[in-house]
C-alpha cells in the first residue's frame, strides 16, 4: 500500500477522512533534512501555500497514511496537481519503527511569501492533534504570517 506523508492541513485526520475516506492513519514521523516553508503566493487566494524544501539543518513533522490508488487520485485533485501547483516526490520518513518510504506533495513554485494566519493556524492545530512535540507546534504558531486584511 502506498504511504502518504502529510505535513500541512492533511495532518488532520478528520480532513483526510473527507478527502481520502479509505486511507487510514498509519502513524507519525519526521522528514529529516527538510524544512517547512511557504511559496506560491501568486497562485493562492489568502497567502502563500505550504511546501517543503531540502535543508540539512531541519526536519518536518509528518502524519503517515496508507493511501489506496483511488484515494490518491482524490488527494491529487484536492492538492492541485492537475493544475500544476504541486508535484509528488518520494521521501524517506524516520519513524520509531524505522524508516518508511513515502510520497508527499511539493509546491512547484518559488519559496517565499507569507501564509495567512488562518492557514498557519490550521496547520498548527493539525500538528498538535497529531501529537507533534510542543516546541514544533509553538514554532508554527509563532511564524510570521499575514491577516486576511493585509
Amino acid at each position: 500500500m502506498p504511504v502518504y506523508a502529510a505535513y500541512s492541513s492533511n495532518m488532520d485526520s478528520k480532513q483526510m477522512a473527507e478527502r481520502a475516506p479509505h486511507s487510514p492513519m498509519r502513524g507519525t514521523g519526521w522528514l529529516p533534512d527538510w524544512r517547512l516553508t511557504f511559496g506560491g503566493e501568486d497562485v493562492a487566494w489568502e497567502g502563500a501555500l505550504a511546501t517543503i524544501v531540502e535543508d540539512s539543518d531541519n526536519q518536518v513533522f509528518v502524519v503517515l497514511y496508507d493511501v489506496p490508488e483511488w484515494d490518491e487520485a482524490s488527494l491529487d485533485k484536492w492538492t492541485g496537481t492537475e493544475l500544476g501547483f504541486y508535484r509528488k516526490v518520494r521521501v524517506r520518513v524516520a519513524t520509531l519503527d524505522g524508516d518508511v518510504l513515502a510520497w508527499t506533495y511539493v509546491l512547484d513554485s518559488y519559496e517565499g511569501g507569507l501564509p495567512s494566519a488562518r492557514h498557519l493556524g490550521i496547520i498548527a492545530d493539525a500538528a498538535e492533534k497529531a501529537g507533534a512535540p510542543d516546541d514544533y507546534v509553538k514554532d508554527l504558531r509563532t511564524r510570521p504570517c499575514k491577516s486576511l486584511g493585509d
